[in-house]
């Protein structure tokens, strides 16, 4: 099939080398003239694991083009699929929907033909009915249907989640539009369930997930409080609970609170929408409120460690949101240093892919490391936050050497209590 994509984030580029792979022609358009140079000379612009050898080759092969041009793409395609950002607005909260209606305006011009029209960003309920509206007052003679096609890609496991969906959801409110789905979607045919819902029931569908799934976490997070007052493992409890088919293991990871491009943004939309339509959506209000002053509380932990320290030096493993991505969007670890850093702290940092990213956000508010060696050196204190593999392997003797202090603020688990005790650390870690 031709297939077009607007956008090229972390959804779209992703989901157009996936369709690639699968032997689609397809191209993706973007008006960042900068980056679309540097996707068509093969330069990939994120970091997602898996990434760029599909991507490579498929450009090679032809199937994978990228353009400016919303003519180019849209007038031969039989599936346009817009995967532009809806960023939450900076006071209510509520999903910014400027680049889906723009992209809805310009592409109306160029559709040619039945084409189907998706919607993969996420978006409030009865978006698709908008961009309809849209499309239709632009080009009255259109032959068209608008479907939503909600995403399910992790950051850091795009690839492997596109080709090992747990579930394809399709909302759509023609039967001519579930055909050509059902023949997009063939690869997948009896390897994971294909949903087919009403287009309002598709929306509400990835808000009502993220936003259960952001509830699981504040939850395990706040059992992890009471462990340590109580004296339980979190660990020993997320497994007993976790054994309830009920409940199931997964999203009962203590940490600094969830973070991302979805899962913040998700909640406050979710619970800006229960306003709306005057339903009280409490728990979601309380997950968002808890997981905001996580940031706090985990900062307010670290200045804890060094407050007998003059001029004290904190060493930060982690920026990125989570391991396998670039991403520092809402990530907890640029949270809690910047809330570090309103008491004119001194910190120095290191990510193994999310310098650059962060850099952006931080500015020279800090120093930044280019080793885990060179972070550590001269620290009064070392903060894991974000679970890179490579922090897991870290070389204690090594760190605690170079550190004036050996002491370790573990906000990701990611080390051994016992062992790192062992070498002569002070360790502090969540929920144990």
């Amino acid at each position: 099939m031709k297939i077009a994509i607007i956008g090229t984030g972390y959804v779209g580029l992703p989901t157009g080398v996936g369709f690639a792979e699968l032997g689609n022609e397809v191209v993706c358009i973007d008006k960042d003239e900068g980056k679309i140079d540097k996707l068509s000379s093969g330069q990939v612009t994120i970091f997602e694991d898996g990434l760029d050898e599909m991507f490579s080759n498929n450009v090679r092969s032809g199937r994978l083009k990228f353009t400016t041009s919303m003519k180019e793409g849209v007038e031969i395609a039989d599936v346009v699929i817009i995967a532009v950002g809806t960023p939450p607005h900076p006071i209510t909260k509520e999903a910014d929907m400027r680049y889906i209606h723009e992209a809805a305006e310009e592409l109306a011009d160029f559709l040619q033909g039945y084409t189907v029209v998706a919607t993969k960003s996420t978006v409030p309920v009865g978006t698709g009915d908008e961009v309809e509206k849209i499309i239709r007052e632009r080009h009255p003679q259109a032959n068209f249907d608008v479907v939503s096609l909600p995403e399910f890609l992790r950051e850091g496991f795009a690839i492997h989640d596109f080709f090992n969906p747990d579930r394809i959801v399709i909302g759509a409110n023609s039967d001519k539009a579930c055909k050509v789905l059902r023949e997009l979607y063939k690869p997948f045919d009896g390897k994971t369930q294909i949903l087919f819902v009403r287009r309002r029931s598709s929306e509400t569908i990835k808000y009502a997930a993220n936003a259960f799934l952001a509830m699981k976490i504040h939850y395990i997070n706040e059992m992890a409080n009471f462990c340590e007052k109580a004296g339980a493992d979190i660990y020993e409890v997320a497994k007993g609970i976790g054994l309830d088919s009920r409940i199931g293991h997964r999203f009962l990871n203590p940490g600094p609170g969830y973070g991302g491009s979805c899962f913040p943004k998700d909640t406050n939309a979710m619970a800006y929408m229960g306003r709306q339509y005057g339903v009280n959506l409490s728990l979601i209000e309380t997950a968002i409120k808890g997981n905001d002053e996580r940031k706090t509380e985990m900062a307010n932990r670290v200045r804890e460690a060094i407050k007998d320290v003059a001029d004290a030096q904190i060493a930060v493993l982690g920026l990125a949101f989570k391991n396998g991505t670039d991403d520092c969007r809402e990530s907890p670890a640029m949270q809690i240093v910047s809330e570090l850093l309103k008491y004119n702290l001194r910190l120095k940092v290191y990510d193994p892919q999310a310098m650059e990213n962060a850099a952006k956000i931080l500015g020279n508010k800090v120093t930044y490391a280019s080793n885990i060696k060179e972070v550590v050196d001269g620290a009064d204190v070392l903060v894991l936050l974000t679970e890179w593999p490579e922090f897991k392997e870290i070389n204690l003797e090594e760190i605690k050497d170079l550190m004036n202090t050996p002491k370790i603020m573990d906000l990701r688990n990611l080390l051994d209590p016992q062992k790192v005790r062992n070498i002569g650390f002070e360790y502090h870690s969540i929920g144990r």
